[in-house]
């Protein structure tokens, strides 16, 4: 087994102090209850897996209308506060940090799950599925073009939410530009074919997802808040096969990132070096996050974790599947130990089922 101490190394991403280079990465666990409310058992996920060095939550509707399913967490209401506060002071008393992913669902969402118009871009159709309250599959709407004061409301929608987790006691917020979702979908030439100040040319595809991250800096402060993106990699009808255009696209997208001042950058990219991921690496000036997986079902190793660091392709690695199902992880990955594999058909069936019931090496659940 190759050492693991460069990933034990404590390091910073902006005003945020880490006790080491891992990050948990955002998993949709679907564990809220159905008007967003975080439930307890999230109090003792989250918290059983503080060792990390930073913890993203689940992505968290900053809307009603940005919801992807019937329990995804939200913080659209301030009502959503108080449950968010026990899991981030759970988390901070076990010394660790977290932040919340808000993650807007855009057209991977239905009227039938939020009550409200699809919001994405461009009337741009694309093939997948959402789910009622009862599971059954809702296939995706061709969206309405969103307007500007749609737009506009969008971006306070995130600000809203980004200021109602501070007061929730969050270190910071994460944006999902990524995997096909709202502001993922402005920076793909397919899924954004809008002709006014926010599509038409790579800069201006890249112009919303600027100022929403713009906005959200203003409000609590860049040094607290990272993005998540996925350059070069085509997910859930955002086709970024041009590479011509996806590397203008996001040139611009990262020099205002990285001049706003954002505290890290989440990148998936299954191949770190690679152009796409070689672009974020010399036009960002904070953290780099890395992960190869995002088109594979798999899990990432120790392994990989090490050479993504050694290698200097990030400056630490953004973890998933191996830490749904070892809360400690960390221990684990420093002594050699062997690993929980994750049950993929209990991910998103409710209750501490594949939750909370993996064991740790200490012979007590978790």
């Amino acid at each position: 087994m190759p050492s693991t101490d460069i990933l034990w190394q404590p390091i910073t991403a902006g005003a945020l102090t880490l006790r080491n280079r891992v990050m948990q990465a955002p998993m949709g666990r679907l564990r809220a209850d159905t008007d967003g409310t975080p439930t307890p058992r999230m109090v003792r996920y989250f918290r059983d897996r503080a060792s990390v060095g930073l913890i993203v939550t689940d992505g968290t509707s900053p809307s009603q209308a940005g919801r992807v399913q019937f329990t995804q967490p939200g913080l659209y209401d301030d009502a959503h506060i108080p449950a968010w506060r026990d899991i981030t002071d759970a988390v901070h008393d076990a010394g660790g940090t977290i932040v919340v992913q808000l993650m807007h669902a855009g057209w991977n969402t239905h009227s039938k799950v939020t009550g409200l118009p699809v919001e994405a871009p461009s009337a741009v159709a694309h093939e997948g599925h959402s789910h009622d309250a009862e599971g059954n599959h809702l296939p995706y709407e061709t969206p309405e073009p969103a307007t500007s004061e749609q737009l506009d409301k969008a971006r306070d929608e995130f600000v809203a939410a980004a200021r109602r987790a501070i007061a929730a006691g969050f270190d910071g917020v994460e944006l999902h530009a990524a995997n096909g979702y709202f502001l993922h979908t402005f920076l793909g030439k397919n899924s954004n074919v809008r002709d006014d100040e926010y599509g038409g040319t790579p800069a201006k595809r890249a112009a919303y997802p600027i100022s929403v991250a713009q906005a959200v800096a203003a409000e609590i402060g860049a040094d607290r808040l990272g993005i998540r993106i996925c350059p070069g990699v085509s997910i859930q009808g955002v086709d970024e096969s041009d590479q011509e255009h996806t590397l203008a696209t996001y040139a611009v997208l990262v020099d205002a990132l990285s001049d706003t001042g954002l505290a890290y950058i989440s990148l998936e990219q299954p191949d770190l070096a690679g152009p796409c991921a070689q672009l974020v690496r010399d036009r960002f000036a904070g953290t780099i996050f890395g992960n190869t997986t995002i088109l594979e079902k798999r899990t990432s190793s120790r392994e990989e974790a090490v050479a993504m660091v050694e290698n200097g392709w990030a400056d630490g690695p953004a973890v998933a599947r191996p830490l749904l199902a070892n809360p400690d992880l960390i221990e684990r990955w420093k002594t050699g130990a062997a690993e929980n594999t994750p049950d993929d058909s209990t991910f998103y069936t409710g209750g501490d089922t594949g939750y909370n019931d993996y064991p740790t090496l200490s012979g007590l659940d978790a």
